[in-house]
């Protein structure tokens, strides 16, 4: 497989296959084809993947497209302003990401549901109790919401990172929760009461612009429209 990122903020991903080779993707996740792709849609995984897929948001079902005949093209959209990155999955390099990032991979990839060992990275963390995992081998792309800021922590290396902003790390990291000192800083400071912290080893993909940080920039003014 063969591809090539496009577009400015609103990405899409095109991919050139070989004949009888696969694309994976959610349901709803092709923009376009050429007639040549074949879908079949599967639980990838039995009952047990489904309902974690479900829990992750993601759909039940998952679409597979495979050339017949020659080779295929089959493109797949960013769905919000942003970037998609392209992961290279294989022994040792596992990706934790954020429920809703997956847009597609090859076959080899598998997509699971991943659990915070942690309870209070889960409940107050921001980016959730259940996330995804991505292991396997192949390529799969992520949705990025606005840019991506890639770090490399080595062992016990941390960094602090607001609610919302860590789309996915190894799976070598850690994800823990830390409060914010100082009452005067957690009433006045706008940054509330906990941050995230990562801890390495292993290699942290930030977004600078999160889905709920974007939909309050914008709803006053929707708000102001609407009156």
């Amino acid at each position: 497989m063969n591809y090539e990122i496009q577009g400015g903020s609103f990405p899409v991903v095109v991919c050139t296959v070989d004949a009888n080779e696969t694309m994976i993707t959610e349901g709803g996740g092709m923009s376009w084809m050429t007639p040549n792709m074949v879908m079949a849609t599967s639980s990838n995984g039995g009952l047990g993947k489904m309902l974690g897929r479900m829990v992750t948001k993601e759909s039940l079902f998952q679409n597979n497209y495979t050339a017949q005949g020659g080779p295929g093209m089959i493109a797949f959209a960013s769905s919000l302003p942003g970037e998609i990155m392209a992961l290279e999955i294989g022994p040792g390099k596992d990706y934790v990401c954020q429920k809703s990032s997956f847009l597609a991979s090859t076959s080899g990839v598998e997509l699971s549901t991943f659990f915070q060992k942690k309870l209070g990275a889960g409940f107050f963390g921001g980016e959730g109790f259940i996330m995804q995992k991505l292991s396997g081998n192949g390529v799969a792309f992520v949705e990025i919401d606005g840019s991506a800021i890639r770090y490399n922590l080595q062992p016990g290396q941390q960094l602090i990172v607001d609610t919302g902003h860590v789309v996915l790390m190894s799976s070598t990291c850690q994800m823990d929760v830390q409060m914010v000192k100082g009452v005067k800083n957690v009433l006045f400071g706008g940054e509330g009461l906990f941050n995230t912290v990562v801890t390495g080893p292993g290699e942290v993909i930030m977004q600078t612009m999160p889905v709920p940080k974007l939909a309050g920039a914008i709803q006053p003014y929707i708000i102001t429209q609407g009156k």
